[in-house]
């Protein structure tokens, strides 16, 4: 099996594996993001026709994802990516009819009030939901009872209660500080007091995933593989899976 033969994984991720490895690698903004998000679609549920907010899009694979496997009307928004780059993406794909491209900020969204029906964030939360104030900005776009999902590199031991390993600190430095556990990101939404139903916890075998992710990508660095490496136990990196209901009302 080649490398990127080992991408395809129809027994774990069979959403996922529907998709050319190849394809997926070319669009790299960090470890697998179909793998990330088929898992977080077991805890938010999407029926098509929804509006779905895909926060942090990278290039598009997810927002691609999205309107295929789930039919909803997606919005592609980003920073750092070009929206000519994502739209090129996702008109390849077939699904340019269902995704608009939207270019901005996070921490300023451009949308009207309960104008969406779920949101969903992969591998992006890190550089901006850290904030206690961002929660409850961006539960602002989505409506009453609707659903946000995200994932995002995490420690089972939280960085602010453990010190964080010394591979993690060497590959990433202070950003390990975002590297938070699941536990402390439900308490993270719960004290919003706007959000119920707060599920969180790490992904199964997310180390592992990663790690073939990293193996499979011809440029990942040695540091990276090595960190992955660098404990027998399996569970102690990977991602956190979070997600919630906005409240409907206040108490």
């Amino acid at each position: 099996m080649t490398p990127h033969e080992s991408l395809l994984r129809p027994d774990r991720f069979p959403l996922s594996s529907r998709y050319d490895p190849t394809w997926l690698l070319g669009l790299d903004m960090g470890p697998h993001p179909l793998w990330q998000l088929e898992d977080l679609l077991t805890l938010v549920s999407l029926t098509p026709g929804q509006r779905v907010l895909d926060l942090g899009c990278g290039r598009g694979a997810t927002s691609v994802f999205l309107a295929q496997q789930c039919g909803v009307e997606v919005v592609a928004f980003d920073l750092w990516i070009e929206p000519a780059e994502i739209r090129a993406v996702v008109d390849a794909a077939g699904v340019g009819d269902r995704v608009t491209v939207v270019h901005g900020d996070a921490r300023s969204l451009p949308f009207e009030d309960g104008e969406f029906d779920a949101i969903v964030s992969i591998d992006a939360f890190e550089y901006f939901g850290t904030d206690v104030h961002f929660l409850p900005g961006l539960l602002r776009v989505l409506r009453p009872g609707g659903q946000v999902g995200m994932t995002t590199p995490a420690l089972r031991d939280d960085p602010y209660a453990v010190h964080p390993p010394d591979a993690v600190l060497d590959l990433v430095g202070g950003e390990a500080a975002a590297w938070h556990s699941p536990g402390w990101w439900a308490t993270h939404w719960g004290l919003t007091g706007s959000a119920d139903g707060i599920t969180a916890r790490m992904q199964e075998g997310g180390r592992d995933h990663w790690l073939r992710w990293s193996r499979a990508h011809g440029s990942a660095s040695a540091r990276e593989i090595a960190m992955l490496e660098s404990d027998a136990d399996p569970d102690w990196i990977g991602f956190a899976l979070v997600a919630a209901t906005k409240r409907s009302r206040a108490d």
